[in-house]
């Protein structure tokens, strides 16, 4: 019913968008990004350290043929 009455003086502004703006969503927004970020970090560890295991196994195996003249 707010909507069809008329709460402001029809020659005043509106709000400007950073006027409009709930400071409680944007501190949710500020939180998630903060998630995703350390979700990201998280990820991108795993990775790595899933990618330098599989170097020095891939090392191991290389010494271990050169050693015992397998290939």
């Amino acid at each position: 019913m707010t909507m069809l009455m008329h709460t402001r003086d029809p020659l005043e502004r509106a709000p400007a968008s950073a006027e409009r703006r709930d400071p409680i969503w944007e501190g949710a927004a500020e939180a998630y990004l903060a998630i995703v970020k350390r979700f990201c970090v998280g990820a991108l560890t795993v990775l790595v350290a899933g990618g330098a295991l599989a170097t020095i196994i891939a090392l191991k195996v290389v010494l271990f043929f050169r050693v015992f003249h397998y290939y």
